[in-house]
């Protein structure tokens, strides 16, 4: 029988697993609900640290920490495109009018990761700027039609199809996915872990 994991997932998302698998990280998968919704006056970093640090925190409660050596990891991301939050959308006419939008124009996407260990936590956040070219409106119908927009931040999986509306990415491509890698090795290392 294989010890229990001693890092903890806060998140039910398989791209974020496969992010940490891709690390070599044994790690476990924690349902760390918590409330998502975006504040009043509260800027898409702060908005995005606040969330991660909650889910970390909330991981933390689930796996019983602090205990020697585990570390709760929680991530958030979402789009800001002119000033304006996108993050899942609640039914198919959302995801369109926000493809719509992305349409041959550059948003950026904020992905935060922190991480618990019962007594301290800590937090990054990274910014990615990715330009969607133009986008015709049967290929939107056709990319909702594969369902791939449900659950995702702006309405779109750059590791899937969507992958074909970028036309330009600066900063991190795993931080788009959904957890910052360079990030998560800071956060890593700041409480005694190393990826390599």
């Amino acid at each position: 029988m294989s010890p229990p994991a001693r890092l903890h997932l806060a998140s039910a998302s398989p791209r974020r697993a496969e992010l940490l698998d891709q690390l070599g990280l044994a790690h476990g998968a924690i349902d760390a609900a918590v409330d998502e919704t975006h504040r009043a006056g509260e800027t898409p970093a702060d908005y995005v640290e606040r969330v991660a640090t909650a889910k970390a925190a909330a991981g933390a409660g689930v796996a019983g920490l602090p205990a020697e050596g585990a570390l709760a990891l929680g991530a958030d991301t979402t789009i800001e495109l002119g000033g304006r939050l996108l993050g899942k959308p609640n039914d198919a006419d959302e995801a369109r009018s926000w493809l719509t939008a992305l349409s041959g124009r550059s948003h950026d996407v904020l992905s935060a990761v922190a991480g618990c260990d019962g007594r301290h936590s800590a937090c990054r956040v990274s910014r990615t700027t990715v330009t969607m070219r133009v986008i015709p409106p049967e290929e939107i119908e056709a990319y909702l039609a594969t369902g791939e927009p449900e659950g995702k931040a702006g309405a779109y999986a750059i590791q899937g199809r969507a992958a074909v509306f970028v036309a330009r990415l600066e900063g991190s491509y795993s931080a788009v996915m959904g957890l910052p890698l360079h990030e998560t090795d800071q956060i890593l290392k700041a409480f005694g872990w190393s990826a390599l």
